[in-house]
């Protein structure tokens, strides 16, 4: 079997909650050593966030951390302490990567900043994730998800025209912004392995989510208008739930022909995208019907199998269930001492000979012994006075 891409790579991950675990997830999917460090007692906050089992709480069964967390290993270290910093320095010299996602302030207020980092290894690339990057004014604001979708422009581009905008479910710019870094982390370590010298990586969310929909930039700086809310894509209630058409101008012909009304191919109300949503109300009476005798997936095939582009709206239950994640192996049951066996999302991308291994998470400070004794030299009762000590 072909050796992991990033096969011999020691990642140290700072990073709590979505972004930056997401990053070190995947590079721990691709091979990479990860090492998470926790604070001692307490943790990764994402801990504490659900789902849980049963819906009870506990710091070792967060569906969030799980999943965020998963084929690392995991330490415990308080970077507060003197002797954390100089633990952790000790790690730097034999890492390649450190990831970390506090505000901007923190890692040169601790005495740990990429410029002491770089003295102690030339090589090493530090990538850190913050709310509006390194620099600039707005550099030491706190935000949260909403407030990157508004500050990065899709916010006012999300919703109905007559409507206040709309935040996107989820944690979409958390999830961009480790991706984000992971991509551009490869670069520097591909850069770093090609002339031994390592450097800093920014990533900022609110960047992030700017870059994300260039066309409602381009459109202001080309013609000078400001793309606005438009209408919200029309769902159809069939049997069992609800599909939607993506219709562009060229097929719309193939949807006439689908639904079995031929002639509205040519008929004014619905010649063009523009005359198409001007009578929505009107177009809707003719799908519906065809739409309301079908089920889902009776709607998406027979669609698909025209060529008319169309989804269903898929449930959790639908996506464990669906024949195309099953067929590339998206799913994995991953057993957890603690939390038991739960079945986890893959990573987006496969790579054709390199194979990837998401693993489990790790307990809180589970590796404290294997990488303080085996990696640094630690005697038990050495690390048994640091843990003492709090400082571990």
């Amino acid at each position: 079997m072909a050796l992991p891409a990033l096969a011999g790579v020691v990642v140290l991950d700072l990073t709590t909650y979505y972004a930056g675990p997401y990053c070190t997830k995947l590079l721990a999917a691709l091979g990479a050593e990860v090492i998470k460090i926790e604070r001692p007692g307490l943790g990764d906050g994402a801990r504490r966030l659900g789902p849980f089992p049963g819906d009870l709480p506990h710091p070792e069964k967060s569906g969030t951390f799980l999943y965020l967390n998963t084929g690392k290993q995991g330490i415990t270290l308080n970077l507060k302490s003197a002797t954390g910093q100089e633990l952790f320095k000790q790690l730097v010299r034999e890492a390649t990567i450190v990831v970390e996602n506090f505000a901007p302030r923190v890692l040169p207020g601790l005495g740990l900043g990429y410029e002491v980092l770089e003295q102690i290894n030339s090589a090493l690339v530090l990538t850190s994730i913050s709310n509006f990057g390194q620099t600039g004014p707005y550099r030491d604001y706190r935000g949260a998800e909403i407030t990157f979708m508004a500050l990065g422009g899709l916010m006012y581009q999300t919703g109905e025209p007559d409507r206040e905008p709309l935040k996107l479910p989820g944690a979409v710019a958390q999830y961009a912004a480790g991706f984000a870094a992971f991509s551009a982390t490869l670069g520097a370590l591909y850069y770093a392995e090609a002339t031994g010298t390592g450097q800093h990586v920014d990533v900022s969310l609110m960047e992030t989510i700017a870059s994300s929909h260039i066309q409602g930039l381009s459109e202001y700086d080309y013609v000078g208008t400001i793309r606005g809310r438009g209408y919200a894509q029309a769902h159809y209630p069939c049997q069992d739930g609800f599909v939607a058409f993506s219709v562009q101008p060229h097929l719309w012909p193939r949807l006439c022909q689908l639904i079995g009304r031929p002639e509205l191919v040519e008929d004014p109300r619905f010649r063009t995208w523009q005359a198409r949503r001007q009578h929505a109300d009107e177009l809707d009476m003719y799908i519906l019907p065809w739409v309301v005798e079908r089920t889902r997936e009776q709607v998406y095939h027979e669609a698909q199998a025209a060529g008319v582009p169309c989804s269903f709206m898929a449930t959790m239950a639908d996506l464990e269930a669906s024949p195309q994640y099953r067929a590339r192996g998206f799913f994995s049951a991953i057993e957890h001492p603690v939390a038991g066996s739960f079945p986890y999302p893959g990573i987006p991308f496969q790579l054709g000979e390199a194979p990837y291994n998401l693993g489990r998470a790790p307990l809180l400070g589970e590796h404290n012994a294997a990488v303080y004794g085996e990696r640094l030299g630690y005697s038990r009762e050495a690390l048994a006075r640091l843990q003492a000590q709090g400082v571990v």
